[in-house]
């Protein structure tokens, strides 16, 4: 078995004392001081991780765009420059290879982000994918990206930055300029449901750029509080919420898949999408401080219902939440119960997924 590898920014880490954990084949903190601690930073002021383990990939040629559209669900040619969307790999069967973010920076020259535990599947189905004679590089090795996030996120970075206002970018819009005088790229976005920017720069100056965000009062967090935090915001996790085998469709997400241009697995999409979904994921909120695991079932009395696909305690609403995949005749308001690890069954009530609407 190969050994974990660790990110640019490992060293960091270790001097503020974080828990270190094997994460998708990378040594990468969970947490610095509390997952509660953290989490509530970042939704009340300003809070970074190290995605550094997240794979960059760039894309040139003459029909990059003709590709793009290929492999991905989402319309890419509807981008305009500087502008990025959230997609997904699909397959041949309908299912999902990942979830991504990809963006346009002009006419034949894209990048895209990748899951970290997907980076290498991923690679080979895009490469098996190309026919249309387009260079990928995998920059991922040479680079570093920190995810600042946050409601004052924009204005603890801006003093940092020389280029662009920071403020006049949109959702998925791109960055390009100098952070406390390093080189420097980014996406406003990530995944924790609050306003921030991915930082992109070369791994050698990644240290100094994140002891420049440290300098601005940004809190260090760990993988603990951003699956927290993005369980809260309703965004899905690969490997929970996406598999190859299930259609995204049951994860509600429809408005990534175009219903007009032809893509890999776009005929099973549609057909599912004609069909309507075995199941469909919602979120359960229970009374209490209780935490359900992925795989536990869940119950409408003694009929089985379906099943939690992540569960947390979120700090903000402060009682347990979860994504469940439930059958579809199950709608928000309703009561259900999930086979806890005890034995028992909680009750919890179906809600929507985004446990927080921030706008």
């Amino acid at each position: 078995m190969s050994q974990p590898k660790s990110t640019p920014l490992y060293q960091e880490h270790v001097d503020l004392k974080a828990r270190i954990v094997d994460f998708a084949g990378f040594l990468m903190p969970v947490q610095y001081t509390s997952i509660m601690a953290e989490a509530k930073a970042v939704r009340e002021d300003a809070g970074m991780f190290d995605v550094s383990h997240m794979a960059r990939l760039k894309f040139t040629g003459a029909r990059t765009l003709e590709y793009l559209e290929w492999v991905t669900s989402n319309d890419v040619a509807s981008l305009a420059d500087r502008v990025g969307q959230y997609s997904l790999l699909p397959n041949a069967k309908g299912g999902t290879v990942d979830d991504i973010i990809v963006t346009r920076l002009e006419q034949e020259v894209f990048r895209m982000v990748v899951n970290a535990g997907c980076h290498a599947k991923d690679v080979a189905h895009l490469r098996e994918q190309n026919t249309f004679g387009v260079t990928m590089e995998d920059q991922t090795e040479d680079t570093v990206m920190i995810a600042v996030q946050g409601p004052k996120a924009v204005e603890k970075l801006q003093p940092l930055c020389e280029g662009p206002s920071l403020q006049q970018r949109p959702l998925f819009g791109f960055w390009e300029g100098k952070v406390a005088g390093i080189d420097c790229f980014a996406t406003r976005g990530g995944y924790t449901g609050e306003d921030g920017y991915e930082f992109v720069c070369a791994k050698e100056k990644g240290p100094e750029l994140w002891k420049a965000f440290l300098g601005v009062g940004i809190a260090p967090c760990g993988l603990g509080s951003r699956d927290t935090l993005r369980v809260e915001a309703g965004l899905p996790l690969y490997g929970h919420e996406l598999t190859e085998e299930m259609s995204p469709l049951c994860a509600g997400l429809g408005w990534v898949i175009s219903k007009t241009k032809s893509h890999l697995g776009s005929e099973q999409m549609a057909k599912v999408r004609a069909e309507g979904v075995p199941f469909k994921l919602q979120g359960l909120k229970f009374s209490g401080k209780r935490l359900a695991t992925p795989e536990s079932e869940v119950w409408q009395g003694e009929v089985s219902a379906g099943h939690v696909s992540s569960g947390v305690v979120s700090p903000i609403l402060e009682c347990g939440i979860a994504f469940a995949f439930l059958k579809p005749e199950i709608k928000l308001g309703h009561e259900v119960q999930v086979a806890m690890r005890s034995g028992a069954k909680e009750p919890v009530q179906v809600v929507s997924k985004r446990f927080l609407k921030k706008g």
